[in-house]
């Protein structure tokens, strides 16, 4: 692909970074504090963040996992989630036996719907798990209200929200929790890996031990835990990607801008940033008829465009919940992602625009 939708940049201080882990061999670390390089990513997150405490795992999955399992969720337990997510949001629920309970989204940014939030919520109910989904910032003044009324905690979904604010505070701080991706995708990156932030220090200890097979020390399990630690090699590259972040968010909101300016005569919904909300641009997502057609010639032209996502978690062939959530299911035909990351240049901007112009109706 020409210019692919996401791509890692690795550059020579992380390599560096990597080759020093190689030769001190220290690949690992099984104590509680994690290794040298986790601890470093950890101070650095939750200074980027402003929150008190960071726990490293091996993927956004896994920080959704323990975020559950440090909340005591378990069988009979209902979680309320958006549909229109990646599956692992549905999936950490079903891992720790609980039950995933769809919630529809609004159109405005493809995130959880408060009102029907309101609607899906039952005397099972346990936690929400809202989605800054594609980097747009969740209604969470409205789920945080519900969640009081409700007696419910939320664990907020920051897979690919990582430098989203609102009035300047961190997507994933507006909870007991805020779990992050560090995939190989995302706007920084670990190869594999995850973090949760909290403020919570009890909340915080827990969390160090379920990453660590339930271990405050070697060999005394106290609680129920796994392996979910993130090696000391990706914690490298983890580490300085945070200090590279600023600088990749910028470039990111600078491309989101000039294609939005390039774009702005054609009959397709462009993302837009609410009122004192600061968007990562992570994923650049518009609304468009003939959404396969035109993604397909995107494609043939070298242009990395993909619908994130095409089939939403409650109509895949595990979940297959008969729930209705007509918004959902418009945004699954219909949206469309395009490349913004930091190695865009603006004359790719300028082909993606061009390609558009030829194959959507002003």
């Amino acid at each position: 692909m020409k210019i692919p939708i996401n791509v890692p940049i690795i550059e020579k201080e992380e390599i560096n970074e990597v080759r020093s882990v190689l030769s001190e061999k220290s690949l690992t670390s099984a104590a509680n504090v994690g290794g040298e390089r986790v601890q470093e990513f950890e101070r650095l997150l939750a200074s980027y963040v402003k929150s008190k405490y960071a726990v490293a795992v091996n993927s956004g999955t896994a920080a959704l996992q323990a975020a559950l399992y440090a909340l005591d969720i378990k069988t009979g337990d209902e979680v309320l989630l958006p549909s229109f997510t990646f599956v692992a949001t549905a999936n950490s629920i079903l891992s720790v036996g609980a039950k995933p309970v769809f919630v529809d989204i609004l159109p405005e940014n493809y995130t959880m719907d408060p009102d029907d939030l309101e609607k899906k919520i039952t005397r099972r109910s346990k936690a929400i798990m809202p989605v800054h989904l594609y980097g747009n910032f969740a209604y969470m003044r409205e789920i945080s209200k519900m969640a009081r009324k409700h007696n419910l905690d939320v664990i907020e979904d920051a897979a690919q929200s990582l430098g989203t604010t609102y009035r300047g505070k961190q997507s994933g701080t507006f909870s007991r929790m805020g779990c992050f991706s560090m995939y190989a995708a995302k706007v920084v990156t670990s190869g594999e890996g995850g973090a949760i932030v909290t403020n919570d220090r009890n909340i915080f200890e827990k969390l160090r031990k379920i990453r660590n097979h339930g271990m405050l020390h070697p060999y005394d399990t106290r609680i129920l835990g796994l392996n979910l630690r993130l090696p000391e090699i990706s914690a490298a590259i983890a580490k300085i990607q945070m200090k590279k972040l600023p600088k990749f968010l910028e470039k990111r909101k600078k491309n989101a801008k000039i294609l939005s300016e390039l774009l702005s005569d054609l009959d397709i919904i462009l993302p837009s940033e609410r009122q004192n909300v600061q968007v990562n641009w992570y994923l650049y997502t518009i609304g468009t008829k003939n959404r396969n057609d035109i993604m397909k010639q995107l494609n043939s032209k070298g242009i990395g465009a993909y619908p994130y996502y095409s089939i939403p978690v409650h109509r895949t062939p595990l979940y297959r919940s008969k729930t209705r959530l007509p918004i959902t299911d418009w945004a699954a035909s219909s949206v469309l992602s395009l490349p913004v990351h930091p190695l865009v240049d603006e004359n790719n901007l300028h082909y993606i625009s061009k390609t558009l112009h030829q194959l959507v109706q002003k």
